[in-house]
């Protein structure tokens, strides 16, 4: 009995004893490069993660590859699918074409019916500018032209005399003295 009395309680010193020189010599470990190792696992982390993303998608490429390689009836269906597509597009970029010509004829054809109506009021000895404001006035929203009254003329005297300039009228004078 002594015997295994001394076996017992050995075995907790040499427990105790092992567990602080793993205590020790863990944390003059951690203390002497705990850093380096924190970065070395981060970095090994994300290392991990792209590597792990690249596999995914090299693994699905090849499922891919291999699933049409199986299958031409899938790819033939992809193709009409993209060819449809295309030729939709195609339609609708050529119907918005044509709505764009359509507004530009219909542009020209306005300009040419104003410059025909010009030349007409000036063969008939009217004021052209007076005619080709019309269209826009009727078109325009706003006070209707017998409220509008025309602007007098100022009974004011102008600043310089009559056109001639100062010293020209100097010269003018000082010639005929």
């Amino acid at each position: 009995m002594e015997r295994e009395g001394e076996q017992l309680s050995a075995r907790p010193a040499l427990e105790t004893e092992g567990l602080r020189f793993l205590h020790v010599t863990v944390g003059s470990l951690l203390a002497s490069y705990g850093w380096y190792i924190l970065f070395s696992c981060i970095l090994l982390y994300v290392v991990f993660q792209k590597l792990s993303a690249r596999l995914r998608a090299l693994r699905q490429r090849q499922l891919d590859q291999a699933e049409a390689a199986v299958e031409p009836d899938v790819v033939v269906k992809r193709q009409e699918a993209l060819a449809a597509a295309r030729l939709r597009m195609q339609e609708e970029l050529n119907a918005q074409v044509e709505k764009h010509k359509e507004k530009l004829r219909q542009l020209e054809e306005e300009k040419r019916r104003q410059k025909i109506e010009m030349w007409d009021s000036m063969q008939e000895g009217k004021s052209y500018k007076r005619n080709a404001r019309k269209p826009q006035e009727e078109e325009s929203p706003g006070p209707s032209t017998s409220s509008v009254v025309p602007k007098r003329k100022s009974d004011k005297k102008p600043l310089r005399g009559g056109g001639k300039h100062q010293m020209m009228s100097n010269v003018w004078n000082f010639q005929h003295l």
